[in-house]
């Protein structure tokens, strides 16, 4: 019996392998796994790539509660469960080897669907419809896998970056019914902002309104990892304020302990003590400077609307420099990542001369400045930059080069630049944007 349902199981992967790295149905493996899937009890829509998951939950809706955590790694054996467990899955006949193996095969049906949904995504244009089912069924999968759904990185990611591609974008946002059906999404940021300048009208409008909508959900990401952030340390220079509110009340008491008289049992004050509350007020100076060169996309959005986060902080000024083969001072529009970004211009090359020409003016009180550069530093003045980003750095000024801030991941840093800046003690920042965060905050507090 045990064998008979590996075999079936084996029927659906082989299909699913053929489907995967062929594309071309075989019509055995086709006719053996719709009799395997009708013989189970699943639906024949179990099998269509063209149906999309939430099509065939809405259909179906027992399937919602076997989907979640499908693919996941199994979690350890509960020995308290064990005989419940097997009772329940045994068959009339008290095989309960034979039922598990029937919900193996089962699952394998359900596994099938995600995958071939998810990683067989053809060729050719792409409608927004198609892309939308697609993030439904991405979602899906993540929930199959264990994670919730959110934004995509790595393997999903690129999936979703090359479904973006092949959308004939500009037809889909001129039509508002179509535009309002695309979920934002990094890919799709990236694609509306090297487009922007071919878009006029209600496809324009439908841009701006996509890129908002991802500038405000990331921004709230974000906002809960700068919140706990304090600006300002406490200046001891300053005498501490003899008020009654800055009363210390426990140091009073332990430094007058020797004053205590068992025989009046009361405690003797001789002095009081203060807690020291004078901040200091000389804001700190963050200075981000963006290479917008096509392959920085993600840091540049991530860090972007970072800048306008702690823009929104007391103390902290800030100015924001985009480059690629010039320079620009966006600082004007900082508190407003929409803008910066509508005022940016993705790809070309890079010139980090310009940049510093820009930004390192802008230094003032070396001290208390703090800049992040952000680059993959593949710069065709190699030397020259790395010389004057060093100039930064010895100048008492915090340098944070940066390499990637994104939802997770590594991005391609030019070895060179990596070494070098590790050598002089500002090792090259890369990964999620929670390291700028910290690095950040290290730095304000």
């Amino acid at each position: 019996m045990t064998n008979h349902h590996e075999n079936r199981r084996q029927v659906l992967y082989w299909r699913l392998l053929a489907r995967l790295f062929d594309g071309q149905e075989q019509a055995a493996l086709e006719r053996g796994s719709m009799a395997v899937v009708d013989d189970i009890g699943l639906p024949a829509a179990v099998l269509d790539p063209s149906v999309s998951v939430d099509t065939v939950v809405q259909r179906f809706p027992e399937l919602a509660d076997e989907l979640p955590g499908l693919l996941a790694p199994p979690a350890q054996d509960d020995p308290a469960g064990s005989a419940d467990d097997a009772a329940d899955h045994a068959d009339p006949a008290g095989n309960a080897a034979g039922q598990v193996g029937a919900d193996e095969v089962r699952r394998a049906a359900l596994a099938s669907k995600l995958l071939l949904n998810i990683f067989a995504t053809g060729s050719g244009d792409v409608s927004a419809g198609q892309l939308a089912n697609w993030q439904a069924d991405a979602a899906w999968y993540q929930r199959a896998c264990g994670t919730a759904p959110g934004r995509r990185d790595g393997v999903l990611g690129a999936i979703e970056g090359d479904l973006v591609r092949r959308m004939r974008l500009r037809e889909v946002l001129a039509d508002p019914a179509l535009a309002r059906q695309l979920t934002p999404s990094m890919s799709l940021i990236e694609q509306l902002l090297r487009d922007k300048s071919n878009l006029s009208g209600v496809a324009l409008a439908n841009a701006k309104a996509l890129i908002r909508r991802f500038v405000d959900e990331v921004a709230e990401v974000l906002k809960t990892q700068v919140q706990q952030t304090s600006v300002g340390t406490i200046d001891r220079s300053i005498p501490p304020k003899r008020v009654f509110r800055n009363l210390d009340l426990d140091r009073t008491i332990w430094k007058n302990l020797p004053n205590w008289s068992p025989t009046d049992e009361r405690l003797y004050v001789d002095r009081l003590f203060y807690k020291q509350t004078a901040k200091r007020t000389t804001p700190a100076r963050l200075i981000v400077v963006v290479d917008q060169s096509g392959s920085m996309v993600d840091a540049m959005v991530n860090c972007t609307i970072l800048a306008s986060i702690f823009a929104g902080l007391p103390k902290v000024d800030v100015h924001l420099v985009a480059y690629d083969t010039k320079a620009l001072d966006l600082t004007p529009w900082v508190h407003d990542p929409f803008e910066v970004l509508l005022r940016t211009q993705l790809g070309g090359g890079t010139d980090g001369m310009a940049a510093l020409e820009l930004a390192r003016p802008k230094i003032i009180d070396p001290r208390n400045t703090v800049m992040v550069w952000i680059s993959d530093f593949y710069e065709w003045k190699s030397q020259e930059v790395f010389d004057g980003l060093q100039a930064v750095h010895r100048s008492g000024a915090k340098l944070i080069p940066v390499g990637s801030v994104s939802s997770g991941g590594q991005q391609s840093v030019n070895p060179w630049f990596r070494q070098r800046l590790k050598d002089q003690g500002t090792p090259v920042l890369s990964g999620h944007v929670r390291k700028l965060v910290s690095e950040l905050k290290n730095f304000l507090n």
